[in-house]
């Protein structure tokens, strides 16, 4: 099995090396503004929509991992997935010329659930567009969110071509277009899942682990935990086949993948954002990846801590933190949060899911 960009590395120095692995750089370079996204983040307006998720002890995994486990329930969103924050963020922000004209936006499908709820909330006529391979569970649910105001158009084979088609209707339209992840409002949005973390775990708290496709959701939460308790750690994860961020921190400059994998398919993306890439790159203590069958065990742990069905991008996190933790001293017992991301999976999907999972607990025995 390929190894992830710090799953080689001794146990007795994960937490120093993690950084040095993934290229990350947490000098002051770039101007980054620490307090200027705290203040942000403190005042975004996501409630509107959105809903402070739950924070659930996983009693099975802790059990079984030596760690305790906890799960933020972001799949509890009325759209199934934490996008609908940043959505609504950077929409409720616009001016009312900006969203007269109406807004366009590229999403892998659960940012684009997200902007036709707020769509629908804010009377706003959207032009959302998908891949061709979208899941049909999100594709229906970006229609059935956003009602008369959405029009749904399919386009290219991953998130980066449906973009760049999107980016062709808004030069057409004079759209305003709504980014899913590289822009100031959205990460904001995004970062309030790292603000409720912190509020419902006032405890000892080692990492919280956070999916990565195009950095919104990573670049938030750690824009706020660093702010208000720098020494928890902030871990992404990624696919081996969808890592653009990983690669691009090692590299030291934004990489462009040539192709991604589809299993997860809500974190293919080829180019991670500009402003989403210098924000990890300051604030992230790390990026593991975590390959398909891992994927899949992960999705059976949260099915049997939680009877919730997420999505491959939905745990994510999960997979990276058991990989985390699986080098880490048997007394360690850290506390650790995943972050469940979403549960818009197609239903037929969920075969695969069970046969790999089960390959996984064979090899295992």
């Amino acid at each position: 099995m390929p190894q992830s960009p710090v799953s080689a590395v001794p146990a007795t120095t994960r937490h120093a090396a993690l950084g040095a692995a993934c290229g990350l750089v947490h000098a002051d370079a770039d101007a980054f503004d620490a307090d200027d996204y705290l203040r942000r983040i403190l005042t975004a307006r996501v409630y509107d929509v959105a809903r402070e998720t739950p924070l659930d002890l996983a009693p099975a995994l802790s059990a079984r991992l030596g760690h305790q486990v906890w799960l933020k329930r972001e799949d509890h969103q009325p759209v199934f997935s934490f996008k609908v924050r940043g959505a609504y963020n950077k929409m409720a922000s616009l001016p009312a010329e900006a969203l007269a004209r109406g807004v366009i936006t590229a999403s892998a499908g659960n940012h684009a659930q997200g902007v036709a709820l707020s769509a629908a909330r804010l009377g706003v006529r959207a032009v959302i567009v998908v891949p061709q391979t979208a899941p049909q569970v999100k594709v229906d649910a970006v229609r059935a969110h956003g009602g008369e105001m959405v029009e749904v158009v399919q386009a290219g084979e991953s998130y980066s071509e449906a973009y760049d088609h999107a980016m062709a209707l808004q030069r057409e339209q004079a759209l305003t277009f709504i980014p899913a992840f590289d822009d100031p409002e959205v990460i904001a949005g995004q970062g309030t899942v790292g603000m409720e973390i912190l509020r419902q775990h006032r405890g000892a708290l080692d990492a919280v682990f956070v999916p990565i496709g195009g950095g919104s959701l990573a670049a938030g939460v750690a824009a706020y935990v660093k702010a208000v308790r720098p020494e928890v750690q902030v871990i992404g994860v990624q696919t081996e086949d969808s890592c653009a961020m990983a690669r691009s921190l090692a590299a030291g400059e934004r990489v462009t993948l040539d192709s991604v994998g589809l299993f997860s398919d809500g974190t293919a993306v080829k180019r991670v954002g500009e402003e989403t890439f210098r924000l990890c790159r300051h604030l992230l203590d790390g990026v593991l990846t975590v390959d398909t069958d891992a994927l899949c065990a992960a999705i059976k742990d949260i099915f049997q801590d939680t009877r919730s069905l997420v999505e491959p991008a939905g745990a994510l996190a999960l997979a990276g933190l058991k990989q985390y933790a699986a080098g880490l001293p048997q007394d360690a017992r850290q506390a650790l949060v995943a972050i469940t991301s979403g549960a818009n999976m197609n239903f037929d999907r969920l075969r695969i899911v069970a046969e790999r999972a089960e390959a996984v607990e064979a090899a295992a025995r």
